[in-house]
């Protein structure tokens, strides 16, 4: 998965094979594999966002004293 982009693909895949689809297989059932494939991509965006802001705290650059010429 990679960022945000793989989470929302990961949601909407999920919800496509949910809401959308009426495939029916013996040993698959598609609309679990939707909701587990959609609760992944929220999981994922909650990490991504946590560690995302996590990046973008602040620091604060040391003031240098003016150095006297020679």
């Amino acid at each position: 998965m990679r960022g945000i982009g793989g989470c929302i693909g990961l949601i909407v895949v999920g919800a496509i094979l949910t809401f959308a689809s009426d495939w029916q297989l013996r040993s698959v059932n598609l609309d679990l594999v939707g909701v587990i494939m959609m609760v992944a991509g929220v999981i994922g965006l909650a990490v991504y966002a946590s560690v995302a802001k996590r990046r973008r705290t602040a620091v604060l650059p040391v003031a240098e004293e003016p150095r006297r010429g020679l």
